[in-house]
């Protein structure tokens, strides 16, 4: 059983803006050396060197040495899901009386982004409700399961699908925080964003989490899921 020392701990530790903004900026499923984290946090390296050694000791992050470099990535989905649901409850706050103006990056980001290692926004939900329509999916609301006829199906497309005995969980939905219903995660969400990236269907916008469809990916979400980008 979690102690409650435990969870004010890491509540103390996502909590801070400068450890917030670092975590979120690794939401993209990126490694990201100190640097970076620093530059995304507003903070000098000195400073974002002690926060990371924290999120390292506590097990949020975890850091991947290659050459002279060291990179910093979420340490689980586990991680990933927390910091979704956190923004989900921030959405969910009674809103300023005075209007907040959003602007491109904020709509980029509703439209399609990543979630740690799956397609989320706009995009990802509507891929779910295709492979659901399909019957390549079927969702509950704290499990999933892929179809024989689904598995068919995205084999047909190329997809590398990871054995389902896999430890990690294979299907499940993840509650997106823009749109407020489902999109796909676990191995089968990871598999199929991954896809996506290496078939050109997606791009990254740099400097945020957010995705582009290309125009070869408009052709192929309509063509193989029955997905109309209008809109977007």
């Amino acid at each position: 059983m979690v102690s409650t020392s435990d969870f004010a701990e890491i509540a103390t530790l996502a909590g801070d803006p400068a450890r917030a903004c670092m975590l979120h900026a690794l939401m993209d499923g990126r490694a990201l050396t100190a640097a970076e984290l620093a530059r995304a946090a507003g903070i000098t390296a000195q400073t974002a060197s002690g926060h990371l050694s924290r999120l390292v000791a506590s097990g949020l992050l975890r850091v991947e040495p290659q050459g002279r470099h060291r990179y910093h990535r979420l340490a689980s989905p586990a991680v990933a899901r927390m910091m979704e649901s956190i923004m989900q409850v921030a959405a969910d706050r009674t809103p300023p009386p005075r209007p907040v103006r959003t602007g491109p990056r904020d709509k980029a980001l509703a439209d399609a982004r990543t979630c740690y290692d799956h397609l989320a926004g706009r995009l990802g939900v509507a891929l779910a409700d295709a492979m659901v329509a399909g019957g390549h999916v079927e969702l509950a609301e704290e499990a999933g399961l892929i179809t024989a006829r689904g598995r068919d199906f995205l084999v047909g497309l190329g997809l590398n699908l990871p054995n389902t005995g896999t430890a990690r969980a294979f299907c499940r939905p993840c509650l997106d925080w823009s749109e407020r219903r489902p999109h796909l995660a676990g191995a089968l969400g990871r598999a199929l964003c991954h896809h996506a990236f290496d078939q050109g269907w997606v791009r990254r916008v740099e400097g945020s989490r957010a995705v582009s469809v290309t125009p070869a990916g408009t052709m192929a979400l309509r063509r193989h899921f029955a997905v109309d980008l209008a809109g977007f």
